[in-house]
């Protein structure tokens, strides 16, 4: 259990981070700071003591405590250390060590430490990782933003990783409100592609999976939706089931199994938000006896190393993986490079979106009549 000095301690280091507390802005008082966190006067001390020895504040006689200006110490770290962050969602799972090995492979080749932090798409963690970026000299970050979707509470630290002049940029996803350099797939064109060649099978009652507290998600969905409108399909309510990070592994699998186990009519197609959904519903395919193409078509997302790992290859929407992260690495040197030699010198370093394109496999077919009921199958 945290002590409270360390609470205390924690609080006014995260608003130093995070820029709310400027450098030279006075914090506030030992009152102030009792009342605000119901403790002693010897607590507050003991926690903005223990700041002021390690260097975050400073006390001036009769004037009281200030943020300390570690901003030429922090260059200076930044400047000798050739080390680059890197923030994903996940490290070992999925497409992940084939985008942190694409990046790492050419950071390393151009003299570069990689630090990789794992935030397993929460925003404690991600916090914490954005005060290590800023605090140990990094001179650069790739990252993957957390539930990127949402609002995000850890806005502030990145603002402050602009202020201190620290480049970072953002790969799969990104925060909108930021508008950072990014490296990311058109997820919204890929669901397109996904549903459209369903479509232009003849499939009409078509299911959609989407993760939606990740902006990938949200996009996906977006090109599921436009496709039906596109082609004049109508779009059924109840074929569209969301879910996020707490809940993937259980509702798109509880939801599935309602459907296949439904009196009369069933959908005829699946759009996945990525491959690892698709293996788990292909499993429930077979528990019910159903055979994919023939009774049921299912496509994936990303191209990965699942999609030619089943009896049933499946058919999916090509990710750059190994490739979008050598690029992320070429992008932050080159932001790098131009914060070194002056930011007028040179051409900004503009984002890269990379075009979907599908990837045919055997797990998708051919319909000959509009909506294919699979209650004879069941």
């Amino acid at each position: 259990m945290e002590t409270k000095y360390s609470i205390v301690k924690k609080s006014i280091k995260s608003k130093i981070l995070d820029g709310t507390y400027e450098p030279h802005q006075k914090i506030p008082s030992e009152s102030e700071m009792m009342r605000q966190f119901n403790v002693s006067r010897h607590t507050v001390r003991l926690a903005v003591g223990e700041l002021v020895s390690e260097g975050w504040l400073y006390r001036e006689q009769g004037a009281g405590t200030f943020c300390a200006d570690r901003t030429d110490q922090q260059r200076k770290e930044a400047g000798s250390r050739k080390n680059i962050a890197i923030v994903t969602t996940y490290i070992s799972d999925y497409i992940f060590p084939s985008i942190i090995r694409g990046a790492e492979a050419y950071l390393s080749d151009q003299g570069y430490h990689v630090t990789l932090f794992n935030t397993n798409n929460d925003h404690e963690k991600e916090r914490i990782y954005l005060e290590k970026i800023i605090t140990q000299g990094f001179d650069g970050a790739i990252i993957e933003p957390t539930q990127s979707a949402f609002t995000n509470p850890n806005i502030n630290y990145y603002l402050n990783l602009e202020r201190l002049d620290i480049p970072y940029i953002m790969i799969n996803a990104y925060y909108d409100e930021l508008e950072p350099v990014r490296v990311v797939v058109d997820d919204e064109r890929g669901a397109f592609l996904q549903t459209e060649h369903l479509i232009e099978n003849g499939h009409k009652e078509i299911l959609g999976f989407f993760k939606t507290d990740d902006m990938q998600g949200t996009l996906r969905m977006k090109g599921y939706l436009k496709a039906h409108r596109e082609y004049g399909v109508p779009i059924t309510p109840k074929h569209i089931v969301t879910y996020n990070t707490s809940g993937k592994h259980t509702k798109p699998i509880e939801e599935f199994e309602c459907f296949l186990n439904q009196q009369g009519p069933h959908p005829t197609a699946v759009v996945c938000y990525n491959d690892e959904l698709a293996m788990k519903l292909l499993h429930i395919i077979r528990e019910h006896q159903l055979r994919v193409p023939d009774d049921i078509s299912i496509i994936g997302y990303d191209n990965s190393f699942l999609a030619e790992m089943s009896e049933v290859k499946l058919t999916s929407i090509e990710h750059p993986k190994s490739d979008l992260g050598k690029t992320a690495g070429k992008l932050i040197l080159s932001m790098i490079s131009r914060k070194q030699m002056n930011k007028d010198a040179g051409e900004e370093v503009q984002s890269v979106i990379y075009s979907p394109e599908l990837v045919l496999r055997q797990s998708t077919k051919k319909i000959s009549t509009p909506s294919k009921s699979l209650q004879d199958a069941t």
